[in-house]
């Protein structure tokens, strides 16, 4: 096995629960990909405030699923 160091401020460290000092590799990538997760769904988020998605009612989101659905199967 290898060691690799990497330096991380303290508030970086907090701000991604990375532990008490040392931290296995595959827990690094993990909070690595919830960070990058968290991202994207604050940006999807942003983008259906400013298309107006975030508004649709839950009729108006299962009748464009029902419209997609629909198209597919009549072409």
């Amino acid at each position: 096995m290898r060691t690799v160091q990497i330096k991380v401020s303290e508030t970086d460290f907090q701000k991604y629960d990375l532990g008490s000092g040392e931290i296995k590799f595959t827990n690094l990538v993990e909070a690595i990909k919830r960070e990058y997760a968290r991202q994207a769904l604050l940006e999807c988020n942003e983008i259906a405030e400013k298309v107006g998605l975030s508004k649709m009612t839950i009729d108006e989101i299962n009748a464009e699923i029902k419209s997609v659905r629909d198209a597919k199967t009549h072409s």
